[in-house]
């Protein structure tokens, strides 16, 4: 039981609580199903005989045979005794319509809870409950009450809240849109978001996803894994209310009254590649254009209109909204002075005057698609009398059949425009009613194409240390927490900066003032002084920090005023010294870097400008690890202050790689320690071009002595799995690392898979390959983890590093079974290490609980074939003349 693909498409239907009474759900649900093709379909109601002509059954367990899907449409106190007479009678799913279950109170959860305990013994899947349930217009399948049938189409529509969902669905309607799926979740005690996204990543009628979320439920990294997974090769275009009072949140460092849920989700949905509307309209605007073939390279945006204050207003929103209005090319003004009057002025917005007749708007529209300077055009008409709508849109349509560029219009006005309107819609050219639409339109586009742009970027390789010892940091962090002591020592602080590669100044903690000034003739005036509390989190409000003290005089007089202070200001606080630290005089830039736990996705990063005033100024990026150097580098040029690292003023560019290898340090210390609950490096001070910590504070979670049982609990994005990586020896003796793969083994991998032989590479990939383009490494480079693994083999010779052999294992969408791939470079067949690979893949197929491990494998391959059956997997042949291996890993 439980099979998703027999609950979306099934051959049996149930309808418990179907009734033939006017307007009730009951009613509406049987009728949709019976209009669902060719299903049986039982009524059931123990209170009729007959239902619109139609036997009507007294329960499930009366059927003559087991259902695909019984859909619930019964008060909520009868539902978990429904699933239970659902479960013995063998359901494979079901939809729980009823509504009255937690939005209505405890007893509500009582009854989820109780649907869950329940299902427990019998492991169907369930929908809802308080759902719309699931239309699939490509296999004609209606289980809701929804009377409206939408237009067949490739979009799949997933909506958390029926109320709100229904809306949007009639929106959709209204607009055209042809659907794959409308989907409700409800209170989504099962099946949530990621078994949706999953489903739609294997359904070839799904080419864009819409979602209207409201807070994540279910898995959330089932969630996460399954929409990075879709928006890998289509788009996912998600519409979520702002939290009220978002901008608000609360912690003990910078990094946690800054990082709050808003900034959070949009990091997350950033780095899976979903595209983030905030208007209702825009998700189906969005929709219709993303999976188009036209889409912009770049952000330059031309604007031709023929009213010159609509030009006006879409360019004000462009640059409000973060876009680039084009500078026209010389050869394009040209043209265009050729068409204008003498007192035109060649500028963007291109002014057509009110007078622009069709031959105006189709070679302007032309010279801008053909201008190298421009990514994509918008042209607006009103009706002026000059040009009439219909030829006008006839012109562009031709105009744009040649490019590659996206032309979007708006068609301003009524009836006079409408059929205009009409005939560039059918030749899927974008017309919207406002140029306002049309620019939001153009802008999350761009954002989509920089998604991808960024997915597909093979990061560099960074000189750090990918394992550093930690089990001495371990132990400290354990001491710590025994002690119930959860914030720790600036100098325990540094040592973790400085085990994973970030510059520290030189500091020392001082227990008394002849401790101080021993430091401070040690390090060298002039120096700073800095309480040392771990209830005074920001130091600079209490008197805690005295600059420039470069003499012992100075410094005593400031070792007393500081102790002071801090005796008046913070009275309650536990002083456990001064720290001594070098003075850097002369400072650039200031940077903070950050980290804290979200409450439901885990450890986030932020980075951004540093200094006393970093709440006031607000100027950082928010991302999720891990960090590689291109994830390292965006986070860098979200904000602001990185236009200033470049050089600002005469002050020196910073050394960007550098702060890179910060980063991406920082990220790595973060996933290794769950226990760290919130941390601020601030200021990291950039002198010279490079870059230092000034200060650092860690605070641990007050659970952080109990055992974690879950690899990675903080995180929502699986890490490089290091456990995996290990040294081994081929036949001959060469030695040999096994890893996994990263995203910076494009290079590595571009040169194995070009320089074996063409019968290799057909072994591998069933056909021949003429190119080994990008996008095949970017898709066989940067993996998720947690649905699939590459182990490579990597040998060292003269220092420089190859890949010989590759092994893949992805694991099914339904989560039960993978598929394996093996290629070995020909200089290294015959060597054990298509064998090693192959054990190696079978090992981590039973630890992530398949219970099948199968490939498939070319007749011609007898080297391969003849290794699996003494692996004890047995074979057959089927389609394209292959064969496929299987190996049972259950019993």
């Amino acid at each position: 039981m439980g099979d998703l693909q027999k609950l979306f498409n099934p051959k049996t239907i149930a309808v418990i609580g179907a009734t033939e009474r006017e307007g009730t759900f009951g009613r509406t649900i049987l009728e949709n199903a019976l209009a669902s093709g060719d299903r049986t379909v039982y009524p059931v109601n123990p209170g009729r005989k007959e239902i619109l002509g139609r036997p009507c059954w007294t329960g499930i367990d009366a059927l003559p045979e087991p259902v695909d899907l019984a859909v619930v449409v019964t008060p909520a106190a009868t539902v978990p005794a429904l699933v239970d007479a659902c479960g013995r009678a063998g359901t494979e799913g079901i939809i729980v319509i009823s509504s009255g279950f937690r939005e209505t109170g405890e007893e509500g959860k009582r009854l989820e809870g109780e649907i869950i305990r329940i299902n427990q013994a019998y492991g169907m899947r369930i929908i809802g409950p308080n759902c719309l349930g699931v239309m699939r217009p490509n296999v004609n399948l209606n289980a809701t009450f929804l009377r409206k049938t939408p237009e067949v189409g490739n979009v799949a529509f997933i909506a958390q809240s029926g109320g709100f969902g229904r809306t949007l669905f009639d929106w959709g309607i209204g607009a055209h849109i042809g659907f794959s799926m409308i989907f409700s979740l409800g209170s989504a005690i099962d099946v949530d978001f990621g078994d949706v996204i999953d489903f739609l990543c294997d359904d070839p009628h799904t080419k864009s996803i819409i979602i209207y979320l409201e807070e994540v439920v279910g898995n959330v990294k089932h969630f996460v894994s399954a929409i990075r997974g879709f928006a890998r090769n289509k788009p996912v275009i998600l519409l979520k209310p702002p939290f009220l009072g978002g901008d608000k949140c609360f912690g003990l460092t910078h990094t946690g009254m800054m990082a709050c849920p808003e900034e959070v989700y949009d990091a997350l949905f950033r780095r899976l590649g979903v595209v983030r509307v905030r208007e209702p309209q825009d998700l189906f605007n969005a929709a219709t254009v993303l999976y188009a073939r036209n889409r912009p390279k770049g952000p330059r945006l031309a604007i031709m209109t023929n009213a010159d204050g609509i030009g006006i207003m879409a360019t004000h929103r462009l640059l409000r909204s973060g876009g680039e209005l084009a500078t026209l090319s010389e050869p394009t003004v040209r043209a265009l002075e050729a068409l204008m009057p003498p007192y035109w002025k060649p500028d963007n917005p291109i002014d057509l005057l009110r007078n622009a007749d069709v031959r105006r708007y189709a070679e302007t529209a032309a010279a801008c698609l053909k201008d190298p300077a421009v990514d994509g055009l918008l042209a607006i008409y009103t009706p002026q009398d000059f040009a009439n709508a219909e030829e006008v849109a006839a012109a562009l349509i031709d105009a744009a059949a040649g490019t590659e560029k996206p032309l979007l219009t708006t068609w301003i006005g009524g009836g006079d425009v409408r059929q205009g309107r009409k005939h560039l819609v059918e030749k899927g050219i974008p017309a919207y009613q406002t140029a306002e639409d049309a620019v939001r339109t153009y802008i999350y586009m761009t954002q989509y194409e920089r998604n991808l742009q960024l997915l597909q970027e093979t990061p560099a390789e960074l000189p750090m240390d990918e394992a550093p010892p930690k089990n001495h940091l371990r132990a400290l962090i354990h001491q710590s927490c025994r002690e119930a002591c959860f914030v720790l020592t600036e100098e325990n602080s540094w040592k973790f900066l400085r085990n994973y590669g970030i510059p520290v100044v030189s500091s020392r903690m001082a227990f008394s003032l002849e401790d101080a000034l021993s430091h401070a003739h040690w390090i060298g005036y002039p120096v700073v002084l800095k309480v040392a509390s771990p209830e005074i989190v920001f130091r600079q409000d209490v008197g805690g920090v005295i600059t420039g003290v470069d003499s012992d005089e100075a410094l005593k007089t400031a070792y007393h005023r500081i102790l002071d202070g801090v005796r008046q200001l913070a009275p309650e606080a536990t002083v456990r010294g001064v720290t001594v630290q070098k003075m850097v005089e002369r400072i650039d830039y200031e940077l903070i870097l950050g980290a804290k736990k979200d409450r439901q996705f885990g450890a986030v990063i932020l980075f951004g400008m540093g200094g006393i005033g970093v709440e006031l100024f607000r100027d950082f990026s928010v991302g999720l690890p891990p960090l590689n150097q291109t994830l390292a580098h965006r986070l860098m040029e979200e904000t602001n202050v990185y236009r200033m690292l470049q050089g600002y003023r005469g002050k020196p560019a910073a050394d960007l790689r550098q702060i890179e290898q910060i980063l991406v340090g920082f990220s790595n210390m973060i996933i290794d320690f769950p226990e760290i609950r919130e941390m601020d490096i601030n200021p990291i001070a950039v002198s010279g071009g490079k870059a230092f910590a000034l200060d650092a504070r860690i605070i641990l979670d007050t659970d952080c002595v109990e055992g974690k049982t879950a690899a990675y609990p903080h995180l929502v994005i699986t890490p490089y799995p290091t456990r995996y990586v290990t040294p081994w020896r081929l036949s001959d003796g060469t030695e040999v690392i096994l890893r996994p793969i990263r995203s910076e083994d494009e290079p590595l991998e571009h040169e194995m898979l070009t320089s074996v032989s063409p019968e290799t590479i057909r072994s591998r990939f069933y056909h021949s390959v003429k190119q080994i383009s990008h996008a095949m490494h970017v898709r066989s480079c940067n993996i998720d983890y947690s649905r699939e693994m590459a182990i490579v083999a990597e040998i060292r010779r003269e220092k420089q590093k190859r890949l010989i052999g590759i092994g893949n294992l992805i694991i099914d969408a339904n989560g039960i079974a993978g598929e394996f791939a093996i290629i070995v470079h020909d200089e290294f067949q015959g060597k054990g290490l298509a064998a090693k690979l192959l054990d190696i893949l079978v090992g981590i197929a039973s630890e992530r609980g398949l219970h099948e491990f199968y490939g498939f494998l070319e007749p011609a391959n007898r080297r391969m074939t003849a290794l699996c059956e003494r692996l004890g997997m047995t074979r057959r042949s089927v389609y394209d003349d292959l064969v496929r291996v299987s190996l049972s890993l259950t019993g």
